[in-house]
């Protein structure tokens, strides 16, 4: 089965075609950065019309990355949610749209189960059941996953997602647009123990997170310093040890509570280089993505669409966003 995967979700449009025979055949990207650069974080009504702009001529170029044409395929896939409510639309509108001319079916997809299967696109996939850390600009999650579409959270933060709070943190330091990279740059840049900011509710059971207070902590010292670019590294260094630390000891009780062997790790900030070294000394194989697989793509979607499409899924030919969905809410496959 051959499936078009388009995401939408937010600020990069991304378009895959997977095979389920012969893996993943051709995938294209187009980031946004340069657009919502200027106001400092994505302007959701821009990010929509750049998606209407962007998509037939992703899908186009990723048909003929992979020699293929559109009476070849016999499925697409979409993300339907979460994410922003205008942009949602614009890929499950052009999904639905395909789908009815062609006459083949359509799926929507949960955006942070595509990001949850991304390593399962890797020629190591990792085997089920494991753990996963779900950890990006807009959420951060622990879930146990005894099998594909059953998922239970462990743990989530009550604020700030990790990745908004790198973002957050980099802005109130003056770094550029968008700052969590910047920030991790920074930060290798920084003196260890020059400042030490506390680690947020690791002093209490469960898996849940907090970063929101590690933000005000940040400030208050750039605040407190003689605001040189050394001490703003210092700070950098600080922050993300404190981050990383933090998601580490959450994930080793998260396999200590489930016993599951497996850690898979999934979401922009699953790039970020200390904490890929960091989740290695965990005792447990850890699986992460590709970096270009970390961040939002059509590669994921188009998987995740491929699995519940050869499962049988069936969806009504109706337009559907949601840009609130509990991933507990999704069916086993």
């Amino acid at each position: 089965m051959r499936v078009l995967g388009i995401e939408t979700s937010c600020d990069e449009t991304g378009v895959a075609i997977y095979d389920t025979e012969r893996g993943l055949l051709a995938h294209r990207l187009f980031s946004q950065i340069a657009l919502h650069a200027e106001y400092g974080g994505v302007v959701p009504e821009l990010a929509s019309r750049d998606h209407i702009q962007r998509v037939l001529p992703l899908i186009h170029e990723t048909l003929a990355a992979a020699n293929l044409s559109l009476s070849e395929l016999d499925g697409i896939a979409y993300t339907a949610g979460p994410g922003l409510i205008g942009a949602l639309l614009v890929g499950a509108s052009i999904a639905r749209a395909l789908a009815w001319g062609l006459s083949i079916p359509a799926v929507g997809v949960h955006h942070m189960e595509g990001h949850l299967l991304a390593p399962m696109l890797e020629a190591n996939p990792p085997s089920l059941p494991f753990v996963a850390l779900l950890v990006s600009g807009g959420h951060t999650l622990l879930v146990d996953v005894p099998r594909i579409g059953q998922y239970e959270v462990l743990g989530e933060s009550i604020d700030d997602a990790a990745g908004e709070a790198f973002d957050k943190t980099a802005k109130l330091l003056g770094l550029a647009y968008p700052g969590g990279p910047l920030l991790a740059k920074l930060a290798t840049q920084g003196q260890a123990g020059v400042y030490h900011f506390k680690r947020p509710m690791v002093d209490r059971p469960g898996c849940d997170f907090s970063f929101s207070g590690l933000k005000t902590a940040a400030l208050t010292a750039w605040q407190q310093s003689t605001q040189t670019e050394q001490d703003k590294a210092n700070i950098a260094y600080a922050f993300e040890e404190a981050v990383v630390d933090t998601l580490f000891i959450k994930c080793r009780r998260a396999l200590e509570q489930t016993k599951r062997p497996t850690l898979v790790v999934a979401g922009g900030v699953g790039a970020n280089r200390k904490l890929r070294e960091r989740l290695n000394d965990l005792k447990a194989q850890v699986f992460f993505p590709r970096l270009e697989f970390c961040t939002d793509n059509g590669a994921m979607i188009a998987y995740a669409g491929a699995l519940r499409l050869q499962a049988g899924a069936a969806e009504l030919p109706i337009i559907q966003a949601r840009p609130r969905w509990p991933l507990v809410e999704l069916e086993a496959i």
